[in-house]
């Protein structure tokens, strides 16, 4: 039984120190974040682990985002690159399918936050 809940607090501390590290490197806030994304409805396009409503699959899902290594498979995925791509993807890539839903720069930095725990 300690080792149960020796386990359990490890890895509650682990997932506390990854969310600060995802709010530190993107600026942004994680709960915000996941606000937006359901106020934009990305979650009507994409799978969005966490997030409720519907589980689109016109874009790809968004499941482990942290953990890959381009955005839209053409840019590094970093957090200057992910709040750019939010705000405007078509300034990024004129011939992507997803749309500009003028995510503000605020909105974009909760979002990547929230995406950077999807590991």
């Amino acid at each position: 039984m300690k080792r149960i809940l020796l386990i359990v607090l490890l890895l509650t501390a682990c997932n506390r120190q990854e969310k600060n590290e995802a709010q530190v490197q993107t600026g942004g806030s994680i709960d915000r974040g996941k606000a937006a994304i359901q106020r934009y409805g990305c979650q009507a396009c994409h799978k969005v682990p966490g997030v409720d409503g519907p589980q689109g699959m016109v874009g790809p899902s968004l499941e482990h985002m942290a953990a890959r290594n381009y955005i839209a498979g053409k840019f590094p995925n970093t957090p200057e690159n992910m709040t750019r791509w939010l705000q405007n993807p078509q300034s990024m890539d004129p011939n992507n399918a997803m749309p500009n839903l003028s995510v503000t720069p605020a909105d974009s930095r909760d979002i990547t936050a929230y995406l950077y725990t999807l590991k």
